[in-house]
């Protein structure tokens, strides 16, 4: 098996200790938040008519959607800790169209509503940007289009089969270099503004919840909820702060273990790093390019993706995903010194001329990993309580979506969100400890040798195909 393009071409280990040298443990997005408006926790029993447990965008496009939709609607969110400080605050800004985390996912898992999918995907991006425009939310939402770059020989055929679907281009090497300079690239795909976007995280949420209180929400903070059951007509839901009795609960808690059991299992937290350089200067802009300001991701199984700010900073993760056994998610995670080395060195190795600068934050999130690779959904409790979660790290647009299907479902109508197969059937299950932990490292072992061999799949990764287990990205 052969080295990748950045075991052959590492940088000096000097200049990626000199990059790291001085960054910050924690998350760039939320330290440029500023002064951010807080949210008071409960402090006694309250009643409502729907209850959102979570702070993140789950919880958040679900408060501004029902609101929307019957602005007499009593809505109260409640967050753990702080509004966006966990997924929704830390991943990469990147709004795909996607619902399927990719067409080639959805068309393998469901064929026959793929191009119903990809619609309703495009419709809600859309309603993303009219949302954004609607309400002047200040989150630096950018209709970018994507770039997706070949860095290995057999993966140019794999971007050559996809030029002009859904308006994609296939471009040569030296086109693509001229768009974004870096000699790893040997080929890119562009993808057209319509299927991609791009977003400061934490703004966007910390501009949600600013609507959802201006439109008549109440959000607490620092409120933990600690058990749901059965109340008469409704639902009883205990936190730390008192119980709250609703008609109706949403469930968007992400990663975090399910109040519901039969949840449990169908996800699992995955934790990824990511690093974000100093500002750029006018020199360092010349010497790459990228007038376009794409969001640019590789086609590895272990991939990078990466995009700039719009202070032209830019932003570099992924490749080191890494789970822990036991499924914990705990602060300590995010402390991991040996994944900010290989991403610095991978940067440095993809864009040489870059040689000197610095990073200024280093940080880790959880992704809440689901089978199938896309979130599930599902009611509980008669029908009063619904939940989203499994997004695998493609949640900032689907989210919304995600929104939208949970209020359907809790208003008992059929819609034609409710009527797609990937919103009523559930995916498979991870197996319970220690058979998750083998499993997923294993899987993880055979992702990076299909890298290391023109991407060829062993018998585990083989079998997890026919299975439906859907590790392929």
């Amino acid at each position: 098996m052969g080295d990748t393009v950045f075991e052959r071409r590492p940088p000096a280990t000097s200049a990626v200790e000199r990059a790291l040298e001085g960054s910050r443990q924690g998350v760039f997005w939320l330290d440029d938040l500023g002064v951010r408006d807080t949210h008071e926790s409960l402090a006694g029993d309250t009643t409502t008519d729907l209850l959102i447990v979570g702070g993140g965008y789950t919880g958040l496009w679900t408060a501004l959607r029902a609101l929307e939709r019957d602005p007499s609607l009593r809505v109260t969110v409640v967050e753990a800790k702080t509004i966006g400080w966990a997924a929704s605050g830390r991943n990469g800004g990147f709004v795909e169209a996607s619902l399927t985390h990719g067409s080639e996912n959805g068309a393998r898992r469901w064929p026959d509503e793929l191009v119903e999918l990809e619609r309703l995907g495009v419709e809600n991006l859309d309603g993303i940007e009219q949302t954004v425009a609607r309400y002047a939310l200040d989150c630096e939402f950018e209709r970018t289009g994507y770039l997706s770059v070949a860095v290995e020989p057999h993966q140019v055929p794999w971007l050559e089969e996809s030029d002009g679907e859904g308006g994609a281009r296939f471009l040569g090497q030296d086109e693509m270099r001229g768009l974004v300079n870096s000699p790893t690239y040997l080929a890119g795909l562009s993808v057209p503004p319509r299927d991609s976007a791009l977003v400061h995280p934490a703004k966007l949420a910390a501009e949600l919840a600013r609507v959802v209180q201006e439109l008549g929400g109440t959000i607490h903070e620092n409120t933990l909820v600690r058990g749901i059951e059965k109340a008469g007509g409704g639902v009883s839901v205990r936190t730390s702060g008192g119980t709250v009795t609703a008609q109706q609960v949403v469930l968007g808690t992400n990663a975090f273990p399910s109040l519901l059991a039969r949840n449990r299992l169908m996800t699992v937290p995955v934790y990824d790093y990511v690093l974000m350089t100093e500002p750029l200067t006018a020199a360092q802009k010349a010497d790459i390019g990228w007038e376009g300001r794409q969001g640019i991701g590789d086609l590895a199984n272990q991939f990078h993706y990466y995009r700039q700010s719009a202070d032209n900073r830019i932003l570099w993760g992924g490749y080191d995903a890494v789970y822990h056994s036991g499924g914990k998610i705990r602060p300590e995670y995010e402390r991991r010194p040996e994944s900010f080395r290989k991403l610095a060195s991978h940067f440095l190795t993809t864009f040489p001329q870059l040689e000197g600068i610095r990073f200024s934050h280093t940080w880790a999130g959880v992704i809440d990993t689901s089978t199938q690779f896309s979130a599930f959904f599902g009611t509980a409790f008669g029908g009063r309580v619904a939940y989203a979660a499994g997004f695998t790290g493609l949640g900032v647009g689907a989210t919304r979506f995600a929104a939208d299907v949970m209020l359907d479902l809790l208003s008992g109508e059929e819609t034609e969100r409710t009527r797609l197969e990937m919103v009523r059937k559930r995916p498979l299950p991870f197996p319970p400890e220690p058979a998750a932990s083998i499993g997923v490292n294993a899987t993880r072992w055979s992702l990076d040798r299909a890298d290391h061999n023109d991407g060829r799949r062993n018998v585990l990764l083989k079998t997890l195909d026919a299975l439906g287990l859907g590790f392929d990205s």
